[in-house]
């Protein structure tokens, strides 16, 4: 059966892709903003909601890469029309990643002081930073659960349902985040960052028993865990592996940057947890289109419709750079406004004014970046994304950043790294696409 690949097509599989991919950044945005705003030592919570915030962020791009790997194997089975075989395959995917998940778990939890010693974090910013995760860690299975949940739907076309579970999730934080930050009074004691970290952890396990009753209720793949493993399931691990390294390279760049803005002052980190988060809630909406390519080009490789590939490569090019240049402009017309959604402190403001601009003119270079990332990942192709992310890494961010640096360019230096660091990683992935594929295609 031939692939759609048409845009009204393209936008069934974007949109809800790209409500539920935003589901993630808005968990962190709501604790931002509320946080933010308490009237007891807010700047210091911002903080250590921005400093944890990057250290679960890690955990969960690399545990989290289970999504990708079940969506690429099972989409290309899909492809080929032979689902069957690959059935048991997501349930044994899963197993694995929360059994590791509560792992991780026994082995931060009594060292949570002397990891956030490591992002410069010391005083009031340390003991919060401390209480918020040892209560926020606790979502950690359920968070990996849903992902690898989303990453079968991704596999079988489908990203109704992981929508519906990311609005329901989402709203749910939104309301919890009110309620137990700020309190209600006569009844609720406000608990400020705890509130913030109880509301998270609470909102992913409704995420994670919706995913469990969707997958099970409206997909032909089971949650019961059968053995012997799956034949894919080395592949599986080879492709998680490569993720695993390459996932831990891309936390190489956030660590940096977290910990040079928290040196740089309270109201820099403050200041960079706001620019950061608003970085993360555009890559996610690019993030829709990057989805669709991967479960498109994971179907379209398994039905070997190259010419088909390289259509859709160029559509969602077009598609992703005018998103991202209409999130720029939209970033532009509420510039001021969107900072005092998060604080009303004059010194975290005038920082986050000074270079917010540069977070909405990366947004066109990341729409390149994640969706070639997103078909990569669709086509198996983790070897390929982990080399070139060392390289972006190690090679671009990190001597730029402390060049930089030393010209004391404080948040500038940051983010001007993190677009060379873009650029590095997003080009180049269009080059050995069409080397590989243009050919295929003409052939086919």
């Amino acid at each position: 059966m031939s692939t759609n690949i048409s845009f009204k097509h393209i936008n069934k599989l974007a949109i809800p892709a790209l409500i539920a991919g935003v589901s993630e950044p808005i968990l962190s945005l709501t604790d931002t903003a509320i946080v933010g705003n308490i009237d007891i030592n807010a700047t210091e919570s911002l903080a250590a909601v921005g400093i944890v915030g990057a250290f679960i962020s890690m955990l969960i791009w690399v545990l989290g890469q289970t999504r990708s790997a079940i969506s690429s194997i099972v989409s290309q089975y899909v492809g080929a029309n032979n689902l069957d075989k690959v059935k048991n395959l997501p349930a044994q995917a899963i197993f694995i990643i929360t059994s590791l998940s509560v792992l991780i778990i026994l082995v931060t939890y009594p060292f949570a002081e002397q990891i956030f010693k490591l992002y410069n974090a010391s005083n009031l910013i340390l003991d919060y930073s401390v209480s918020y995760y040892e209560i926020r860690v606790f979502g950690f299975p359920f968070t990996l659960f849903t992902i690898a949940v989303f990453g079968a739907f991704r596999g079988l076309q489908n990203t109704y349902y992981p929508m519906i579970i990311a609005i329901i999730g989402a709203t749910s934080n939104i309301v919890l985040d009110i309620i137990l930050v700020y309190g209600i009074q006569g009844h609720i004691p406000a608990l400020h960052i705890q509130g913030a970290a109880y509301a998270s952890v609470i909102a992913q396990f409704i995420m994670a028993i919706l995913s469990a009753y969707f997958l099970i209720k409206k997909t032909p793949i089971s949650l019961k865990l059968q053995l012997p493993f799956n034949k894919e399931m080395k592949r599986f691990v080879y492709m998680i592996l490569n993720l695993f390294v390459r996932t831990l390279a891309l936390n190489v760049t956030l660590y940096f940057a977290s910990a040079f803005s928290t040196s740089y002052g309270k109201q820099y980190i403050a200041a960079y947890t706001i620019a950061i988060n608003l970085w993360f809630l555009g890559a996610f909406i690019i993030d829709g289109y990057a989805s669709a390519g991967n479960i498109l080009s994971g179907k379209l490789l398994g039905g070997k419709e190259y010419h088909k590939l390289i259509k859709l490569s160029n559509k969602l090019i077009r598609y992703g750079i005018s998103l991202g240049l209409i999130m720029a402009i939209i970033g532009s017309m509420f510039y001021y406004s969107l900072g005092t959604l998060f604080t009303k402190e004059p010194e975290v403001l005038e920082a986050f004014y000074n270079i917010f601009w540069m977070v909405l003119a990366m947004q066109p270079l990341c729409a390149i970046a994640f969706i070639f990332d997103g078909m990569f990942k669709g086509l198996g192709k983790m070897k390929d994304l982990r080399n070139l992310l060392l390289l972006s890494t190690f090679l671009v961010f990190v001597p730029v950043l402390f060049w930089l640096d030393s010209l004391d360019l404080k948040l500038y230096a940051i983010f001007i790294a993190f677009t060379c660091w873009i650029i590095a990683r997003g080009f180049p992935l269009i080059i050995i696409f069409r080397k590989e594929f243009l050919p295929l295609s003409k052939k086919n």
